[in-house]
């Protein structure tokens, strides 16, 4: 019996998927390169094409916070950036020299930075907190608590420690 495949989290996200099969190309891509280049450039770009996948998988994880949210698909969109600065200094300083490779990713890793930059642009727009969240408070006991009687989180104020002193 053939066994059913599905994505759960931030596997199903586009940008996800795209970031990650980028990675695996840049990696094996890095490992063709000159020996000397291979742990200095090559180091940095397997790292900064892998930072984009990591960072959406944590975004992914932070979603209950908007502005962490955001902060990773930024983090992400810079990472993806610096990928294609690499790229680019590969091919221009010629350690890597197939054009077509290289104007393959470059083309994939502009495609991602849209996305990921469009993605920012909707969940800076229309941001809502995950149902997993909404889920009724439980007290300590394991009780629900009615809305009411559930404690309410306040911002902290720094005058408050000052004062404290």
């Amino acid at each position: 019996m053939k066994e059913l495949h599905v994505q759960k989290g931030h596997k199903k996200l586009e940008i996800y998927q795209v970031a990650h099969s980028l990675a695996v190309k840049v990696h094996r891509l890095s490992l063709t390169f000159p020996s000397f280049e291979r742990f200095e450039e090559g180091s940095q770009i397997r790292r900064s094409s892998k930072s984009v996948s990591s960072n959406i998988v944590e975004e992914f994880a932070l979603r209950r916070y908007k502005n962490e949210f955001v902060h990773y698909l930024f983090r992400s969109y810079g990472s993806a950036e610096e990928t294609i600065e690499h790229l680019e200094l590969l091919f221009e300083t010629q350690s890597s020299t197939d054009k077509r490779l290289f104007a393959e990713l470059l083309q994939q890793y502009n495609f991602l930075c849209g996305k990921i930059m469009r993605y920012i642009q909707y969940v800076d727009k229309e941001f809502d907190t995950p149902n997993f969240i909404k889920e009724p408070a439980l007290n300590y006991s394991g009780s629900l608590v009615a809305e009411e009687e559930a404690p309410k989180h306040k911002p902290r104020n720094s005058n408050q420690y000052k004062k404290a002193r």
